[in-house]
């Protein structure tokens, strides 16, 4: 099985480098020139939490390996949510109907990939595990964590059976017949990832925040009630349980407590104590994927009469910070704070 990796960063570049020590036919696509040069004369290294290793990789650009004019077997999609329809487009023509696209990536990108071509093409797979592109050539691997593979309609097939196999090589990857459950649980997870962003603090400091965390299982709540009328249940995942937040009335606080205090645990002993929407923000000076990720949840959500004031207001305020117009700051949070307290089922 010859795997083409589109979008070689975080993701993508940890899982590539993994699977080629183990010997598979692995190709890197990235559109950044310096990381592909990089990888192709002095390899692809990961800094893990357990070891630091190199491996000798074959990297293009997407148009070196446009003209290349092979058709590509098995593809992993890695971009950036709102790169996805930009990315994988000019592919098209080198897919053949035996072709299979994975999307690993966070967000909803099965919805958009399948239109593209195809649910019968279409691979999901729910990823978790933390990384961070360092430099050209260089990978900072936070370790394992969760993946999860599925077909879009649910079914057991041997393709998922064989993909699962070669991922052993990174780590624990498991097939699942519930995929869309578990990408709906990562969201309600999400809207939490992108509120810890608003404050230039670690991950683990917010969710060990008591006097905001009603505030925060309600904006996770508003995810996880868009995806109840979707007619999904959403599933956890790493010690993030969302049966645990949603439905709002079966909410025992006690143990919901417990919980967080392990998904806190868990996020500080984390090489990665921030989130890549944080870095996105604070390091790197761009965009997040909010548009193709929270946006698409609100829109969504609209369409089934959800209210979701502060999914609303997170938005808004993630795209201040990406403009410039707001700084990161706690008051960010308790600006939230005050919308929650507000709404009427808070109130009575």
């Amino acid at each position: 099985m010859a795997i083409t990796i589109i979008g070689s960063g975080a993701i993508g570049g940890v899982l590539g480098a993994y699977l080629v020590r183990a010997g598979e036919d692995i190709i890197f696509c990235d559109i950044a020139q310096d990381h592909v040069d990089k990888i192709n004369q002095d390899g692809l290294t990961i800094e893990g939490p357990d070891e630091t290793f190199t491996v000798k990789g074959i990297a293009f650009t997407p148009s070196q390996l446009i003209e290349k004019r092979k058709p590509l077997e098995t593809v992993f999609l890695c971009v950036k949510a709102q790169h996805t329809e930009e990315a994988l487009t000019p592919f098209l023509p080198h897919l053949t109907s035996t072709s299979q696209v994975v999307s690993l990536q966070n967000g909803l990108c099965e919805r958009k990939i399948s239109k593209l071509i195809g649910p019968e093409r279409t691979i999901g797979c729910f990823v978790n595990f933390s990384a961070d592109y360092l430099g050209p050539g260089k990978i900072l691997y936070g370790g394992v964590a969760s993946l999860y593979l599925g077909e879009l309609d649910g079914s057991a097939t041997a393709r998922i059976e064989a993909l699962k196999d070669k991922l052993q090589a990174w780590g624990p990857a498991q097939v699942t017949r519930n995929i869309w459950g578990y990408l709906w649980g990562k969201m309600s997870y999400a809207g939490l990832l992108y509120a810890t962003a608003l404050v230039d603090e670690t991950m683990a400091a917010v969710v060990e925040r008591h006097d905001l965390r009603d505030m925060l299982m309600e904006l996770c709540s508003e995810i996880l009630e868009t995806a109840d009328k979707e007619g999904i249940t959403p599933l956890g995942f790493d010690d993030w349980e969302p049966a645990l937040v949603y439905p709002r009335e079966t909410r025992d606080s006690e143990k919901l407590d417990a919980q967080l205090a392990k998904l806190a645990e868990r996020m500080a002993a984390n090489k990665k104590t921030k989130s890549g929407i944080w870095r996105d923000l604070a390091v790197r000076k761009r965009e997040t994927e909010v548009d193709a990720q929270l946006v698409p949840i609100l829109e969504i959500g609209e369409s089934h009469g959800v209210e979701m004031p502060l999914l609303s207001a997170l938005v808004a305020a993630i795209k201040e910070i990406e403009s410039g117009e707001r700084k990161m700051s706690w008051q960010n949070l308790y600006e939230l704070q005050k919308i929650y307290e507000s709404l009427p089922r808070k109130a009575s």
